[in-house]
């Protein structure tokens, strides 16, 4: 049986971009998740695809939830990975989205099967969510940091080799499975406040949506995320104005943010990636699959 379950035949997209975000280790505070469903339910997203849990996770570690329908009947949820078809007709493009969960074991078949199903269905671009903690202040706007992994792309932004090496989550693996079929790939990052990333942040998330807006150039409307950043703001000064110690690690972290913040000497700016992302999905043109 094939991981990937297709549900009827593959959809019908317009030189799709796929577009991804994974609960876990990549995912701090929520955000990204967070900003996926905004976008899934801002396009009136359908499920056409579910990849089967079975030989991804380790339940124990990601164990199924039991759910009541109508206060009676019992069914278990388990561990989802779902591709999300997005019409986007005021755009010249339309989105394949894949929401779910850092898997357990297996991410080389894991990311196989993803990078299968999207071709199927005409993708030649991957653009992935993440989140990470940081020492960023709440107070300053939510910095973006982008990484791009087609070496095209990363000579074009004037980039050298990442310097980094250590851990990397399923985000990194299917960048690196997107490199090796010469898929072009993107990944955008939101850093979030060390102090406050036990809860979920929606200003992150609105933040990774504003500049996926940007990068593809699609209308999202997210009004709700929208209060919900503003209430978080107030729900985190009150915290904050209520701690003089912490009060004051967030001035340090202010003035510290006085200049731009960087994830890496190799790591270009937001908007640099947004800008030559945007000139890059123009030069493909809508009729390019």
């Amino acid at each position: 049986m094939e991981p990937l379950v297709w549900d009827g035949e593959p959809p019908e997209l317009r030189t799709p971009v796929l577009v991804a975000a994974f609960a876990g280790w990549n995912d701090a505070a929520s955000s990204a998740t967070t900003a996926l469903e905004a976008v899934a339910v801002a396009l009136d997203s359908e499920v056409v695809a579910e990849i089967d849990p079975e030989e991804f996770y380790d339940f124990q570690a990601n164990r199924p939830t039991i759910h009541l329908t109508e206060g009676q009947s019992r069914h278990i949820e388990w561990p989802a990975n779902r591709l999300l078809a997005s019409e986007a007709p005021s755009a010249e493009r339309d989105l394949l989205l894949l929401h779910g969960t850092e898997p357990s074991t297996r991410w080389r078949t894991f990311t196989t099967a993803v990078l299968d199903g999207a071709e199927r269905c005409g993708v030649e671009m991957v653009v992935t969510l993440g989140a990470l903690i940081a020492d960023v202040a709440h107070t300053r706007p939510v910095p973006i940091t982008g990484l791009a992994s087609d070496e095209d792309l990363v000579e074009r932004l004037g980039l050298g080799a990442t310097t980094y090496e250590g851990p990397t989550g399923i985000v990194g693996v299917l960048h690196d499975a997107c490199r090796r079929r010469g898929m072009t790939s993107a990944s955008l990052w939101a850093a979030v406040p060390h102090y406050a990333a036990a809860v979920p942040n929606p200003k992150a998330a609105l933040a990774l949506l504003r500049r996926l807006e940007g990068l593809l150039g699609v209308a999202i409307e997210a009004s709700e995320l929208e209060d919900a950043s503003e209430r978080f703001d107030e729900q985190v000064d009150k915290a904050v104005a209520a701690n003089p110690e912490i009060a004051e690690m967030v001035r340090e972290l202010e003035e510290q943010q006085a200049g731009s913040f960087e994830m890496g000497e190799d790591v270009p700016s937001g908007d640099a990636i947004a800008g030559e992302l945007q000139r890059y999905l123009r030069q493909q043109g809508p009729d390019t699959t």
